[in-house]
């Protein structure tokens, strides 16, 4: 396999050597050296317009500054058979990922050996696992589009198999990135003493309740509460549901799922210093940024604690619905998926 280029090593050789110098002076530096080639991005799952959104910023002429030495150069489509939208919309946006110079393959052996990473984009958290897995026993870097997994328990089995195989893995929402958010976490409003985080729940026949679209307001909430979740107690009307969390020190931090009225993204802050406004949403690229900034260290921006805990409080909010309204402890969560895992 040929070594991809690096312009540095080269020109600190040739400096050496005497004569870095007077190629300085004669020449241009980008003249000085083949141009190095993209880091190559392989898609599985087209069912979903982040595939199509993604591939746009990538592949621009002129991409936004850290965003360059990308490509996404090939996907293969999957769509879940038992969620008819996903179905009906996956051939357009496979015609779209065509028109933005995407080649379309049809076996995840042909994904592998064209891309250097892996982006899992499938809307359905379910076969995230089997749609990883190669990738992952590749030793590819892999970023799975939320939710991770439509389960803790398959979601423990990523991180471990990742870990197997020293196989570098990033999951979120593009909403943990908003500006105002990271603000918070940055702590731009002290300690953090509470929250609440409110985003559009329309639900899904085939997933956990937040796992469909919820995850969105959830990792809002945990974006600027941190991990540290003990308890979770869940009220659900047919427009909205309402997860309340008590953390670590007792703090407490809430998530508004709504369905009917006006659907939005946002939320309110309380710090030690002051309050703060969660919102607007930013879209996709500073998400992006932090994609393509982990395809290029192999360091995740989100930590496996925070990304399981996630998980955990959804499924939390499942079994509190279950048990209509009552407290449950999130390490019994994870309990019961270790179990499951085995």
């Amino acid at each position: 396999m040929l070594k991809r280029f690096d312009r540095r090593q080269f020109l600190q050789t040739m400096t050496a050597a005497g004569i870095g110098a007077g190629l300085a002076a004669s020449r241009p530096l980008h003249a000085m050296a083949l141009a190095a080639e993209p880091i190559r991005i392989g898609i599985i799952g087209c069912d979903t317009s982040h595939a199509v959104a993604f591939a746009k910023s990538f592949n621009k002429v002129a991409p936004s500054p850290g965003l360059e030495g990308f490509r996404i150069v090939a996907a293969l489509p999957e769509a879940s058979p038992d969620i008819e939208n996903n179905q009906k919309r996956m051939p357009g946006f496979v015609e779209e990922l065509r028109k933005l110079g995407v080649e379309i393959v049809s076996s995840m052996d042909d994904l592998l050996a064209k891309s250097d990473v892996v982006m899992v984009e499938s809307n359905d958290g379910r076969p995230h696992l089997r749609q990883a897995l190669p990738a992952i026993k590749a030793g590819k870097k892999v970023f799975i589009d939320k939710p991770l997994a439509a389960s803790l328990a398959e979601g423990i089995q990523i991180f471990d198999l990742a870990a197997q195989h020293n196989a570098p893995i990033f999951s979120a929402s593009s909403l943990r990135y908003m500006e105002s958010a990271q603000a918070v976490a940055g702590g731009s409003v002290g300690k953090v003493l509470g929250a609440t985080a409110f985003s559009p729940c329309t639900l899904e026949k085939t997933h956990p309740d937040l796992f469909w679209y919820g995850i969105h307001g959830v990792e809002t909430l945990f974006t600027v509460m941190g991990t540290g979740c003990q308890s979770v107690s869940r009220t659900s009307t047919p427009d909205a549901d309402l997860v309340v969390g008590v953390w670590d020190g007792g703090r407490i931090g809430t998530f508004r799922g709504i369905r009917g009225g006006k659907q939005d993204y946002g939320g309110k802050v309380f710090g030690e210093t002051g309050i703060a406004d969660l919102g607007p949403y930013g879209g996709y690229e500073p998400l992006l940024l932090r994609i393509a900034e982990f395809f290029r260290t192999g360091q995740p921006p989100v930590s496996r604690e925070a990304t399981l805990e996630i998980l955990a409080f959804m499924e939390a909010a499942d079994e509190s619905k279950r048990r209509k309204g009552a407290s449950v402890p999130i390490a019994s969560m994870f309990n019961n998926a270790n179990k499951r895992k085995r």
